[in-house]
């Protein structure tokens, strides 16, 4: 069994002392102890994070001093001792703590400019070690502010919901600890004087498509600043709408939405309305009346084309793809179309489009044209004259009839008809 030697080990290192605390503006030092570890063995001192060292930290000769001289805030933090040879590596770290004063920033910084009745925060964020407890006062006070805690437990925050004009003045932030007390002061003005609101919007017309999402934004001065909400003259809002900040949104807009809507800006002085009129337009949709119609030739084809949309509308019919109208039909400008008298060659397919300025529609009418055949006295031809018909009798005026019709059949009257007639013979 082999013992493993020193001389065949990765470095073993240990840092004194592991931990240190200074003032700000003092010096601190580490030492890197070689514990063990085969020969040669280089050693590097290095931040946390493998970060570059500060320009005041120094290293001695043979690496194992290292002097934080002049220590500031940027100093402190994690320094770790890397030592390093042909059969491996090892390391060790030491924490150096710097006392400092507290340091504040504000954030915004002053002088502030509020108006009446408007919100105003400040936070006072500090850092310092140990670390600082912090306050707010007014200038000319040592009663302290009521503040609102943050998620930083570094920073408080002052704030006002509405200021008043005695609310203006010079407000302190202070973060003090046992090295020290630093104070940041802002100044707070409030300006503006009480005064019924004064309501205005961006648009007093607006014309939209029908579908789209539109904004009407409206803005109010007056002190306290007063409340801005929206309404419609004569009707609810369109349940698809919602307000924020004085601007209305409106989501898919339909021709119902048109109207007059009314901004209100409200505040203890007053009120003041603001109007703006909208007005929604929306393209074509055609249909015929009828769509699809059976006639005979000779009668008569009325066909209205009816359109949904913005105003003014135009009607174009055509037969089919874009072929022109057969000879002697007729349109109107309201969508009418009209062949006094209709032939076979007429049948098919007829198109109006209906057109606005946003766009357009169609609709097909299907024209059937059909010859059939009509049975009736007007459709019988005989050479027999009237004459001799008003000669007969009621019944044989009958007989006669039903004998044609059979006739007319092409059946045999001696089967079939002449079967249902009774056994009494025709006189003309």
């Amino acid at each position: 069994r082999v013992t493993q030697t020193a001389a065949y080990t990765a470095p073993d290192v240990s840092v004194e002392p592991r931990a240190a605390t200074v003032r700000q503006g003092e010096s601190a030092s580490f030492r890197c102890q070689v514990q063990r570890g085969a020969q040669p063995i280089q050693l590097v001192w290095k931040k946390a994070n493998n970060q570059a060292l500060p320009d005041n930290v120094k290293t001695g000769p043979d690496g194992s001093v290292l002097t934080v001289a002049n220590a500031g805030p940027e100093n402190q933090g994690q320094y770790r001792c890397v030592a390093s040879n042909s059969v491996g590596r090892g390391s060790a770290s030491a924490v150096l703590n710097i006392k400092h004063a507290p340091q504040v920033r504000l954030t915004p910084v002053g002088p502030l400019r509020v108006r009446m009745g408007e919100p105003v925060s400040v936070e006072c964020r500090a850092t310092g070690r140990p670390r600082p407890t912090l306050s707010w006062k007014r200038q000319g006070s040592t009663l302290q502010l009521v503040t609102k805690e943050t998620n930083d437990v570094n920073t408080i925050q002052v704030k006002y919901e509405h200021m008043r004009p005695e609310d203006s003045g010079v407000y302190i932030c202070q973060a003090e600890n046992n090295e020290g007390v630093a104070k940041v002061k802002v100044e707070v003005i409030v300006v503006g004087q009480p005064g019924a609101p004064v309501a205005s919007v961006e648009a007093t017309e607006m014309t939209v498509v029908e579908g789209h999402t539109i904004t009407m934004a409206c803005q109010a001065s007056g002190s306290p600043p007063p409340v801005i909400t929206w309404s419609k003259l004569r009707a609810p809002l369109p349940w698809k709408h919602s307000m924020v900040g004085g601007v209305l949104t409106l989501t898919s807009v339909g021709r119902q939405d048109s109207g007059q809507y009314i901004c209100n800006a409200t505040n203890i002085h007053g009120y003041s309305e603001a109007y703006t009129q909208m007005e929604v337009e929306s393209p074509p949709y055609a249909t015929c009346l009828p769509d699809q119609v059976r006639l005979q030739p000779g009668d008569a084809l009325h066909v209205q084309c009816l359109s949904h949309g913005s105003h003014p509308l135009q009607f174009e019919w055509s037969r089919g793809e874009r072929v022109s109208l057969p000879p002697g039909a007729e349109t109107t400008k309201d969508g009418r179309l009209r062949i006094a008298h209709v032939k076979l060659s007429d049948s098919g397919t007829y198109k109006c489009v209906a057109t606005n300025h946003i766009g357009s529609s169609e609709a097909l009418a299907k024209v059937i044209i059909k010859r059939e055949l009509v049975f009736g006295l007007r459709q019988f031809k005989t050479s027999v004259k009237i004459t001799a018909l008003t000669r007969c009798s009621l019944f044989n005026l009958l007989m006669f009839y039903l004998l044609s019709f059979c006739f007319f059949l092409q059946l045999n009257p001696t089967s079939g008809c002449l079967g249902l007639l009774p056994s009494t013979q025709v006189n003309s």
